[in-house]
């Protein structure tokens, strides 16, 4: 329980705490050992796949670690070119809606896109593409093309205005089922696209109440970049997936608009501590934001994280299918990570993600190392193994999304 500790950064009375609260709760015993046991084990197959031991040094493995993730990289970029589309990104738009499993969604109506659009009156988009009026506008576009841009064109007191305005008077009857669909931006919103990609670092977007993934066609020619943001693509399909059967959830609630608008903005709850066999639900990556916030301190459980996990096993399954990219390798990964005994004060994290976005950091001359992906989906982890399973903890996390807090 001292080294899970250590690799979660929090004291272990914490753990020791927690444990005896859920065991008392939920009835499950030994779940810090397990996992702490299972963290080890995989630890100790990869590394004995790499060539390296338990006493290797923590620089030798991360080092290992990326250099796989780049030489799967380049299998993967050449199994791309066995599969149908115009370009690159049509064929990795192609392969994701292939390979991940998720069904049909609870979305906005794309008509009341279109009567946003009118009421707010874009006058920064319409000036960059040269249009006079928001009809010319909609009869060239798709409304939800235009949505992705305007973040990137209108300022961002437009945007708070707009949502806010616009987002409170839905109800269940402006939403509809249809498939998650996948795009990828013309050259039209090319500009668009370098904002996007100087922003955010990446060329991958979404917009989860109308069921839309895009990719802004930009090829970025550094080393991790393609692979990590081909998961990040599969993520998507996951984390819509999910959104919209939260959608479904709270559709008959006569608050469902604050509801809407809340699960948008990814509210996380602004605690300091929690109760005995309480949980937080944390939307987003804090650590990223502030790594010493204090929630960050706290047992938490992540839906971000389970994204993840689940569009990292799609890459494992297409790896077990095609056994020449060796993506099968990463597969139940995200979450594992330890801290080596050479004087290191930083986990060494096994996660895809963490280890792509280290290569792309050392590509641009950067020394940052990432591990925030897997403390967050280790804790993660450990919900899951208290409530019992994968779709246990989907379930217990839609039922209390909106408090924000589990208690058990």
């Amino acid at each position: 329980m001292e080294k899970l500790a250590k690799i979660l950064g929090v004291d272990v009375s914490l753990l020791e705490k927690l444990d005896l609260a859920m065991t008392e709760r939920v009835g499950r015993r030994g779940v810090l050992d397990e996992v702490s046991a299972k963290n080890e084990q995989s630890i100790e197959r990869v590394l004995r796949s790499l060539g390296l031991s338990m006493t290797s040094s923590p620089d030798v493995i991360r080092d290992a670690l990326r250099e796989t993730a780049l030489k799967h990289e380049g299998e993967l970029l050449k199994y791309l070119q066995t599969v149908p589309g115009a370009t690159e990104f049509d064929k990795a738009a192609n392969l994701a809606r292939s390979i991940a499993k998720v069904g049909r969604g609870f979305f906005l109506k794309k008509s009341y896109g279109e009567d946003i659009i009118r009421k707010c009156n874009p006058e920064k988009l319409l000036a960059f593409l040269h249009y006079k009026t928001v009809d010319e506008l909609l009869s060239k576009h798709d409304v939800t093309e235009i949505f992705s841009a305007l973040r990137f064109i209108e300022s961002e007191e437009w945007m708070h205005e707009t949502f806010e305005k616009a987002y409170s008077g839905f109800t269940r009857h402006d939403f509809e089922e249809r498939d998650i669909e996948i795009k990828v931006l013309g050259p039209e919103w090319h500009e668009v696209a370098l904002k996007f990609v100087a922003k955010k670092h990446h060329n991958v977007s979404h917009l989860k109440e109308f069921g839309v993934i895009f990719l802004n066609p930009i090829k970025e020619d550094i080393s991790g970049k393609f692979v990590r943001d081909f998961a990040l693509l599969l993520h998507y399909f996951h984390e819509i997936d999910f959104y919209s059967k939260l959608f479904v959830k709270y559709a008959p609630s006569p608050d469902f608009a604050d509801h809407l608008k809340a699960l948008l903005r990814g509210d996380v709850k602004d605690v300091k501590i929690l109760g005995a066999g309480e949980w937080l639900i944390v939307q987003q990556y804090l650590w990223k934001v502030n790594p010493a916030d204090p929630r960050l301190f706290l047992p938490r459980v992540n839906p971000e994280s389970m994204h993840w996990f689940r569009g990292e096993r799609d890459l494992a399954n297409l790896g077990k299918k095609e056994p020449s990219l060796g993506l099968e390798f990463w597969g139940d990964l995200d979450w594992v990570g330890s801290l080596f005994d050479h004087g290191a004060d930083q986990v060494v994290s096994f996660d895809l993600e963490d280890n792509a976005m280290s290569e792309v950091s050392a590509a641009e001359g950067k020394t940052e190392s990432f591990n925030y992906h897997q403390r967050e989906a280790m804790w993660t982890r450990i919900f899951m193994e208290y409530v019992g399973g994968e779709l246990e903890m989907e379930e217990t996390l839609a039922q209390n999304f909106g408090k924000g807090i589990v208690k058990f």
